[in-house]
Parts: structure tokens; sequence; C-alpha cells
């Protein structure tokens, strides 16, 4: 199929209609052209030196009528738009065709097939002699593009190719995604897009997604018209301020929302072109970005207070009123001062969704779940101690206080002395409230003064150590040694990004252990062997948490998040670990199943919101895990007419 901005078929369109040739040498070319010429006459007359304007502006309509040649004195073709005597003074038009078809069919990512064209397409669009006669199928384009990548020795490399594919064959890039998952999501997630996000604007090529910037403040709702898509289903919107654990990237962490929409795609199966990803803008207070001769975002410090929530307001509004009720949108990697506050503030209004705090809380009590079928016991019978009290650290204790809570019908305030937190200063207690921010102080329990993480694992006897600091080693020999001390399979579970953040390797807890962990982390780390076994740590990925949650409030047509919808979405993954999993070490399925667990998990998220009666898609499907298979985005290439 053609381009759905096209306005009809070339081939049956007299817009398209080729010159008949024979009666006249040089043919009188089609009438689109003839149309641009007419106006190129008068960008000719605007374009053109003072002392010529007279002269151009009278050349009759019947010689732009002609295929005018004019040979220049030094050879080549007439300058038909002016763009050779223009100026910065004197603009020219930047035409364009929009219909997908030839020349520009090959160069519309959303529609190129590249070699893929078959000889029938490849006569009805015009494509003849623009393409290498060999017709190649989707297939071997894969395979070729994973030799290809095979090549490069460095990460980053991969993820430039990568998007430059993505920038020229959409299909393809999904595709190539879809079938190589487990290999290609490090490189387009974590942890290559950290680095990426780092050397942003040294690689950039083509914008992707919208910048949002405080010069466009008051005219907000007209960038976002600036996007050719009106039907937008998700957004993910960052303001760069906590890239992963690499600190303030500024404009430069757009990477993250292309990615994680990517995955959106590729592995929750919501289209492309419904997908927005977008940076806020208000400066950085990285002083390395803002002497950086190739950053791409404003050269000021970063705006708070008044100035910034305005701003945020103004986009909140903007993104209502254009996309309507039900867009989700995704906050990714603000800092703890402004997630909190505008997850609090919109989730009220908007259908808003933190994935720091609520997708990463989800996907770690999925991999808590599960670890009971290794572990035993009940979620209330563990007790739990963090590393890190930030977005992800208090987001995670909440969920498990909310399941224990849902699993015991005991207060909230009660299964909450199940979890402990630690901070930069110490264990967070009760003789500490006064000084603690908002959201940690729910945290604060009544316990001795701990300031170091082995002494309050020591004192606390935790028999789950999860580590969402952000700092690498913090899981030293002494605190593995210590867990494994008083618990026959001590569950440990390294979140933090990228690779070189997180709290221990995977080897490290295995061997510090002697082998009884049940290890999971944020990034992935390769199979482990100890006393001839094989481990396969589990990664306590995001990514298997959002895409489905997503595409299961897009097809219910939810018009708000709700706390149980993201309990629904643990539940449905946990129960997708097979013993065959526990057998290797690994307490979450592998990730060439992720669509078919996507999907899962949209059904249960979509049945919930139902129930909730927060879906306004009706009448409900019968079969929602089929029905949201029937809606996932294939990017099996089309057959055009």
């Amino acid at each position: 199929m053609l381009s759905s901005r096209a306005a009809a078929s070339p081939a049956t369109s007299p817009l398209w209609k080729r010159g008949e040739g024979g009666s006249s040498g040089n043919g009188s070319g089609c009438t689109s052209c003839r149309e641009v010429r007419r106006r190129a006459a008068a960008v000719r007359v605007r374009a053109a030196a003072p002392r010529r304007v007279e002269a151009v502006a009278m050349e009759s309509a019947a010689e732009t009528e002609k295929e005018e040649e004019v040979a220049a004195a030094g050879g080549g073709v007439e300058d038909m738009y002016g763009e050779d005597m223009a100026t910065e003074e004197v603009p020219v038009t930047p035409w364009a065709f929009s219909v997908a078809s030839g020349y520009t069919l090959l160069r519309d990512p959303h529609h190129n097939k590249g070699l893929a064209f078959s000889e029938k397409e490849r006569d009805a669009h015009y494509l003849r002699g623009l393409l290498p006669p060999a017709v190649v199928s989707q297939d071997l384009q894969v395979k070729k593009i994973m030799h290809n990548l095979r090549q490069y020795s460095v990460p980053l490399q991969r993820y430039m190719a990568m998007m430059d594919l993505q920038e020229r064959n959409e299909r393809l890039f999904y595709k190539l995604l879809i079938d190589n998952v487990e290999e290609l999501l490090p490189v387009v997630y974590t942890p290559t897009v950290g680095e990426a996000c780092q050397k942003y604007g040294s690689i950039f090529r083509q914008p992707q997604g919208l910048y949002v910037s405080l010069k466009d403040k008051g005219k907000v709702l007209d960038v976002l018209r600036n996007w050719p898509e009106r039907n937008i289903q998700v957004i993910v919107v960052t303001d760069g301020e906590r890239i992963l654990g690499l600190g303030d990237l500024g404009c430069q962490g757009m990477g993250i929302p292309v990615g994680k929409l990517s995955l959106y795609t590729a592995l929750g199966g919501v289209r492309p072109s419904a997908c927005l990803p977008i940076t806020i803008d208000v400066g950085t207070n990285n002083e390395q970005l803002l002497n950086d001769e190739f950053y791409i975002g404003l050269r000021q410090r970063r705006a708070t207070g008044k100035e910034y929530h305005e701003l945020m307001e103004e986009f909140m509004s903007a993104i209502k009123q254009i996309y309507g009720e039900k867009v989700l949108i995704q906050f990714e990697d603000f800092a703890n001062h402004n997630a909190f506050d505008l997850l609090a503030k919109y989730s009220k209004s908007h259908l808003v969704f933190n994935d720091d705090i609520q997708g990463t809380a989800s996907v770690v009590l999925a991999g808590l779940l599960s670890s009971l079928k290794v572990v035993g016991g009940t979620l209330a019978e563990h007790t739990y101690l963090f590393l890190g009290a930030g977005e992800a650290g208090t987001g995670i204790a909440e969920l498990i206080a909310l399941e224990i809570s849902k699993q015991t019908k005991a207060p909230i305030e009660e299964c909450r002395k199940k979890v402990w937190l630690l901070d930069s200063k110490g264990l967070i207690v009760n003789s500490r409230k006064e000084s603690l921010q908002a959201f940690k102080k729910p945290w604060a329990h009544e316990h001795e003064p701990v300031t170091t993480l082995l002494d309050a694992v020591q004192s606390i006897k935790p028999t789950v150590l999860i580590g969402t600091s952000g700092v690498g080693k913090t899981f030293t020999k002494e605190v593995i040694e210590a867990m494994a001390s008083f618990n026959e399979r001590p569950v440990i579970f390294s979140l933090s990004n990228p690779t070189s953040h997180s709290e221990c390797t995977a080897e490290e807890a295995y061997n510090w252990s002697q082998g009884r962990a049940v290890f999971a982390s944020g990034s992935p780390f390769d199979p482990v062997e100890y006393n001839g076994k094989i481990h396969v740590p589990g990664q306590a990925n995001n990514a298997y948490i959002f895409p489905g949650f997503g595409l299961g409030v897009v097809i219910s047509g939810a018009v708000r998040v709700h706390e149980d919808m993201l309990l629904a979405a643990s539940e449905a993954l946990a129960d997708q670990a097979t013993q065959e999993n526990f057998e290797k070490g690994s307490i979450f399925p592998p990730f060439t199943n992720i669509r078919k667990i996507s999907a899962r998990i949209a059904a249960s998220v979509a049945a919930k919101a139902y129930e909730l009666g927060l879906a306004t898609r009706l009448p409900q499907p019968r079969d929602l895990e089929k029905y949201a298979e029937s809606c996932m985005y294939t990017p099996v290439y089309r057959s055009y007419r």
C-alpha cells in the first residue's frame, strides 16, 4: 500500500501521468512537475538578483510549460528554484513531493523495503533502475544486517547502525529487533543507550522525537502540532535530569524516550506511528555539556521552581488538548524532586505512568513473587532491605507493601514495616524523620541509627537485599557473605544501570554465596559457572513490564492508571516463569518469548481496567489475550498495489 498521506495511486491518478513521448523530443513531463515549474517561476522572481528581477518576471507562461534545460556558462541544468542565486537574505521555498513513489519511496522509512521490492512493485512504483536488479527477502536482509552488526566490536557502533536502519527502513528495524531480541536489547536499551546519551551531541544525525524547550513557552501547542502524526497513543517524556545512573544529561537524554518507544513497538506491539518521544529541555547543570561545542540543547543552567512547573503545566495541558484523554504519558528519568511531584499532581487528571517508580517496582515485584517458588514462604514472611531510597527504591518498596496488604488484608502501614531502606546517610529510622523528604517518611521505622550497609544487614538480617543506589560495587564480599550466612538461598537484586553502576556482578553474587544466591540485575550479565553448574542470571528489566502494560492500557482505552493494574502486571509476569527457568537459576522467563509475555500482561492489565471501571473501549472483548495479540503491530513487509 502507498502512504496514507498519498492523494492517489500513482498508477491511476492523472497527476502522475507520464509524458507520452514520440510527438515531442523532450516530452511534456508529468502535470505535477508543470505545476511545480509554474510555482518555480514565482520563486525565481523572489530569488534572483535585483538587476534580473524584471527579466525573470517577463518570462512567458508557455516557457514554463517546457522541459527547459538551459546550459549555463559552465554547463548544467537551469536553476529552477533560484537556489544558486539565493542568499541568506533572499530565501528559497523547499518544494517536496509527499507521494511515496519512486525515489521518494526509497527514502520513506515507513514504506521502504530496500531490495525486497518485487519486480511488479518496481514497475508500478517507478523504482526500475533505482535499485540493483537483485530481489531479496526480508529474512535475508535481517541475516545480512546481523552479520554486519556482529563485525562491530564497539557497542556504540552497533547502536548507531541500528538507529540508521530505523531512519531508512522502519519495518526491517523492528523485524531485526524482534527476531534477535536477546542479542539486540542491550544495544538499543541498557546499557548501550546510556553511552549513547552521553555522546548524543557527537553522534546526532537525524532528529528523532520532539524537543520542547523553554524557548517554546507560550507556544507548546504549536510545537506539538508540528509532529506529523495525530493518532498518538503512547508518549515517553524526559527532562534529562537523571538519565539512568549517569546524572544530568540535559537535552541529550532523548536517547531514552527513543529507545523506550522502540521497545513499546518491538516488544509490546504498539504501532510506531502511535508513539511519540519527547524531551523537555530546561537547561542542564552538567558543566561538561555546557562547555561542549557539540551539545545540542539550551546552554543555560537548569530552570527550577515556578518557571519549570509553568512549562510542564503548559505541556501537559497541550498534550490533552491535541491528543485527548486516553494518551498514555510515561515519565522517564526525572530527578526525584520532580518525579514524585509530577506523578502525584497529574495522576488525577491525566493517564500518566512513571517507569522509574512504577515500572521498576512492577518488574521487581514479579521477580520476588517468582523467587518465592525457589526460596519458599509468602511475600509477608520475608524481610526486605534496600540500598537506595530514591524513585526506584521507594517505588518498589510501596508495591511490595501493597501486594502484602492485598494478600494478608493487613493495613498498608503495617505491611511497610517489613521493608527497610538505607540511603546515603544510613538506615531510614524514626529519629531521622524530621529531616527526611516526604516520599521517604513512610519508611522510617523504630531502630537505632545504622550508617553502613554491612551493619544494617547484620542487624536486620534481611532475606532479600535490593540495590537501587546507582553506585557500583556497593554489595561487597562481606555483605554477600553476611547474607549467605543466615539465608540458605539469599535473594540478591542488583538493579542499578548501566552495568558499571551495578551494585555487584552476577559472578560476584554467585561466588561469594557459594552458588546459593537467587540473583537478578538491571543490566544483562553473562551466565556464570560455579562448581560445574551454569547459573543464568535473571534480568529485572523494565522491558518485561512497560510494553505489555502500555498495550493493555491502549486496548482497554483506560483513562487512568491504578495501582491494582501494576499488581496485575507483576502477577502476570511472575506466572510465566517456569521450573525450567528456575533450574537454570533464572527467575524470569526468557526474552525470546517477550511478545507472548507482553500479550498476557496486556490482557491482565486490561481486565483490571475493566474491573475498576477505568476502561472506555466497549464492549469488553471476550478473550483479552487473543485480542491483545490481534492488535499488535507486526513488521512483516506489506505488498504494494
